[in-house]
């Protein structure tokens, strides 16, 4: 049984020491380096980058839409040509013949052969093209915007995980302390227990503690390692080089003019251009709407030869002689067309309009007002980290210098094993508080640049 506690207790002892050993090998990377790294690899910007390139080839196709047609026709036909008076409607279906009506039924067969090339082209409809591509513009402004509010909710995800590194690593340290100050009261007290000064029980109860402590430190190194994972998806970075920088957050503890540097940008945030363009994007819509119920003005040209196997006496000649074109003839001409129905159309359709933009203008609004709460929130934040910064080294230097006077009354055989576990407890406690008040100031300041849209300026303090 105690051969295996101690094989346990190695296995421990090197994994730890396996850790640290990799960390210390693995060079620490700087927060701006791996921002650019997710810039770069993130599947999902790399996935809206892909829908940027959509609307511009939609926008490229909008632009095409005031090409004129110009269709190439030609048909060879043999069948009768025998007409009757009176009108109809064609229902694409109906065959033409185009002759008189002759005062005898005549199911003679006939060759005929018809070529026509003809253009139709709305050369001009009062700003409906313009506005069509202005619509385009619009939807690759939206994507573009769509795009940098991804990169932005990612930088701060990133930022946010990049912090969480910092914190674990720090906390990792002090366990790490911990478990080497358990070890050195462990080894006092199987000195003091030979000696017959101390029970037995005591080394038990050390025993306890200092496995606790290693389990800690399992925990916390299993929770690292989860947000390296995470980082790792993001960034294509193996998951064991990701080592957050942790000599920047002291140097930008330090920067005590940094809070000042932070005045925010709110206008420019990527959040509120994002709604913004929206908002033009649905404005741009209500005047393509307000124009593409506009008069057309067409202009429409053909040309086209005709042969058939009638001659102009009306007589029934061999098929042979309907091949070739026998007539030639064009036509030019210059209309308008407008359907008055249109302008109902347009005011049922340009009220659904105003409302998508009275929709999206509250939706800007609203991120408008969320976005000031949260300035004002992480300047609360920030001025309060900084106050928790300031108080916690009074408490870490007391839980210190308590911890030492107790290890001394202890080995003196003045005081037990309880309160020097206690004393013990303070310390880990106020050396982790002093961890928390760290990250709660890089928090905060962080936040703080997010929400300002001021990060470049925090990471240039890092530099």
């Amino acid at each position: 049984m105690q051969s295996s506690k101690r094989q346990l207790i190695v296995v421990i002892c090197l994994f730890i020491a396996g850790h640290t050993y990799a960390q210390q090998t693995n060079p620490p990377v700087k927060l701006k380096d791996l921002l650019n790294r997710v810039n770069e690899k993130a599947p999902s910007l790399l996935t809206d980058s892909a829908a940027i390139t959509i609307r511009q080839a939609q926008a490229a196709e909008t632009r095409s839409n005031w090409l004129p047609n110009l269709k190439l026709n030609y048909q060879a036909d043999i069948g009768t040509n025998n007409n009757d008076a009176g009108p109809y409607f064609g229902f694409g279906i109906i065959p033409s013949n185009s002759r008189g009506v002759r005062t005898e039924s005549n199911t003679s067969a006939a060759l005929t052969n018809l070529g026509i090339a003809a253009l139709d082209w709305e050369i001009y409809n009062f700003g409906a093209y313009g506005a069509q591509n202005k619509v385009a513009k619009s939807d690759i402004n939206v994507e573009q915007n769509k795009f940098a509010q991804s990169k932005y909710q990612l930088q701060a995800y990133t930022i946010g995980s990049y912090l969480q590194l910092m914190r674990l690593q720090d906390l990792l340290s002090i366990q790490n302390r911990n478990i080497q100050r358990n070890e050195q009261i462990r080894r006092s007290i199987q000195s003091l227990a030979k000696s017959g000064i101390r029970p037995g029980v005591d080394t038990s109860i050390a025993e306890a503690e200092l496995s606790k402590a290693r389990l800690n430190y399992i925990e916390l190194d299993n929770q690292l390692k989860r947000v390296q994972l995470q980082l790792s998806a993001i960034s294509g970075l193996p998951y064991q080089s990701i080592i957050p920088d942790t000599a920047a957050e002291s140097h930008m503890i330090r920067q005590a003019v940094a809070p000042a540097m932070l005045s925010a940008d709110t206008a420019n945030n990527p959040l509120i251009n994002y709604y913004k363009s929206i908002y033009q994007g649905s404005l741009d819509r209500e005047d393509m709407v307000r124009k593409q119920y506009n008069p057309k003005i067409l202009l429409e040209a053909a040309v086209w030869g005709r042969g058939s196997s009638i001659d102009a006496n009306d007589n029934f000649n061999s098929l042979s002689t309907g091949w070739g074109f026998n007539r030639n003839n064009y036509l030019v001409g210059v209309g308008i067309s407008y359907n008055l129905f249109d302008i109902r159309r347009k005011q049922l359709k340009l009220r659904t309009q105003k409302a998508a933009t009275d929709y999206a203008r509250k939706q800007l609004d609203e991120q408008r007002s969320a976005l000031a709460l949260n300035v004002n929130q992480a300047d609360v934040e920030l001025n309060t980290a900084k106050q928790r910064l300031q108080e916690i080294p009074n408490q870490l230097k007391a839980a210190n210098a308590g911890y030492r006077q107790k290890l001394s009354l202890y080995k003196s055989g003045l005081t037990d094993i309880i309160e020097l576990n206690a004393a013990l407890n303070i310390l880990y406690r106020a050396e982790t508080d002093y961890v928390q008040a760290k990250s709660a100031y890089t928090n905060a300041l962080f936040q703080k640049a997010v929400t300002g849209n001021q990060v470049s300026s925090v990471l240039n303090l890092l530099n």
